[in-house]
């Protein structure tokens, strides 16, 4: 589980500073006010360790990929190549790395630093560490040989002692990516194979890590699947199908359940629980539309007496839903999971709904959910939740993002035990009460012009009115 991120000269942010993140951690604020950026740090080193090309010390993006930042120089603060982009990250492992052939005990956490600059028109890794509880292991470019424009780094190892092989003390290649330690450190050096083992660790926790994008792919009248085994359900849903075929054919043989309160259920039947709860259909279908083919229609009852139909013909927010609830219930656990803007195109009563089921994932399924969101409902379930007692501050961390003057800044909205927020930003999600007090001004401007045309008894003055308004 992802515990903190900080990322410097990224974007709109100079500084995010320390962002503690939580089993539920989820991001608020106004359209461009740099909430996704923090999200898209995540996504950029996902497609850095997915790509094969080993020099590449960040993929920016291309047409294909999860995010498309175009150049270092897009990519950077205020676009000025001097400043120097850092990022940093700390995590929990889902197991301890085995230091059985060192002297060091098994580590439980692990926080990855990096700083990037580009020189020349290269993009170089300035240093790039590893922290555990007790030491720091990377790699830095070589102070005595920068003036001379030279690539060659050197070890950081801090307290542990390092044994070099003999022969000739070779300067070390820059890393591999920005965050990989090179061949030739197991080659010169005796004792520091483990190191490898950092790196795994790293890109396991990128590889556990899934995303669902805001634009959700429109429903079909029929989808193929070919018995193929989706790692999620796509960027924009578009394996969510597949995913729920694939979980059912694994079923047959090796049942694919998910932790439902102490009890185990199929992924289909989950999901159907919440449709349900949600009030959006009775059941579902989902069969070839003949023998021995690979087409396949997934058909819905509004009602128990209604006709089964296409989920092309009922309303649009089941299509929409449906990949949420998919992820959530068909990644392994001691996952991660991106979501942007999960209540597109929901009714505000869903868009509550969908606070529990963030709530049952992140607490039966140990799959930690950071999300990026504009819904109010959603938020106001989570804070009656915890008054309800059902989840946790502790297990939340929430964040209120805006942007002044072209820089983002954030703060962490603090939540008691009873879910109340102690500094609820200003026009969080809108002026609804300053709406309300414009409306009442409106209607009372209107009945005091009638009741003066046709001589009505006095109403109430208007600011009596709007005292009673508020008072509400």
């Amino acid at each position: 589980m992802i515990t903190e991120i900080r990322a410097k000269n990224f974007k709109s942010w100079q500084d995010t500073g320390a962002l503690p993140f939580a089993p539920l951690t989820g991001l608020f604020g106004a359209n461009s006010s740099g909430k996704t950026s923090i999200l898209q740090v995540l996504l950029m080193f996902i497609q850095t360790v997915e790509s094969p090309d080993r020099n590449r010390v960040l993929h920016f993006g291309d047409e294909r990929s999860l995010v498309d930042f175009g150049t270092f120089y897009d990519l950077l603060y205020t676009h000025k190549t001097d400043l120097t982009l850092q990022l940093d990250m700390s995590w929990e492992l889902s197991k301890p790395l085995p230091f059985s052939r060192t002297s060091l005990f098994p580590v439980n956490n692990l926080t990855f630093h990096t700083k990037i600059r580009e020189e020349n028109d290269r993009i170089l890794v300035e240093c790039f560490h590893y922290t555990t509880e007790s030491n720091k292991f990377g790699m830095r470019r070589s102070i005595k040989h920068k003036k001379r424009g030279s690539d060659q780094y050197e070890l950081l190892h801090g307290n542990y002692p390092a044994v070099r092989n003999p022969g000739r003390a070779w300067n070390l290649p820059p890393p591999v990516k920005c965050y990989g330690f090179p061949d030739e450190v197991s080659g010169y050096y005796q004792n520091l194979g483990f190191l490898s083992d950092f790196v795994l660790a790293f890109e396991n926790l990128f590889s556990q890590i899934a995303y669902l994008g805001p634009l959700r792919e429109y429903p079909k009248r029929s989808y193929i699947w070919s018995g193929e085994r989706p790692q999620d359900v796509g960027i924009s849903g578009e394996e969510a199908i597949p995913a729920l075929l694939a979980a059912r054919a694994e079923g047959l043989t090796s049942p694919r359940l998910v932790n439902v309160r102490r009890a185990h259920k199929p992924i289909e039947h989950r999901i159907l629980e919440w449709l349900q709860e949600m009030e959006l259909i009775h059941s579902f279908s989902l069969e070839p539309i003949a023998e021995n083919r690979k087409d396949y229609e997934f058909r819905v009852k509004k009602s128990p007496n209604s006709s089964e139909v296409l989920i092309t013909d009922v309303g649009f927010g089941v299509s929409q839903l449906l990949p949420v609830l998919v992820l959530c219930y068909y990644v392994p656990e001691n996952s991660t999971i991106i979501l942007e803007q999960p209540e597109i195109h929901l009714h505000p009563k869903v868009q509550s709904d969908l606070a529990d089921v963030l709530i049952d994932v992140v607490k039966n399924r140990n799959v930690q959910i950071i999300l990026e969101s504009h819904s109010e409902h959603l938020l106001l379930r989570l804070m009656r939740r915890m008054a309800e007692e059902r989840l946790s501050a502790d297990d939340t961390a929430l964040y209120f993002c805006q942007i002044n003057d072209g820089t983002s800044t954030i703060e962490r909205l603090n939540m008691d035990e009873y879910g109340n927020i102690r500094n609820w930003p200003q026009d969080f999600f809108g002026d609804s009460t300053g709406e309300l007090i414009k409306k009442t001004k409106a209607e009372m401007r209107r009945r005091m012009t009638y009741d003066n045309c046709t001589g009505a008894p006095e109403r109430k003055s208007e600011g009596n009115l709007l005292n009673e308004v508020l008072a509400l």
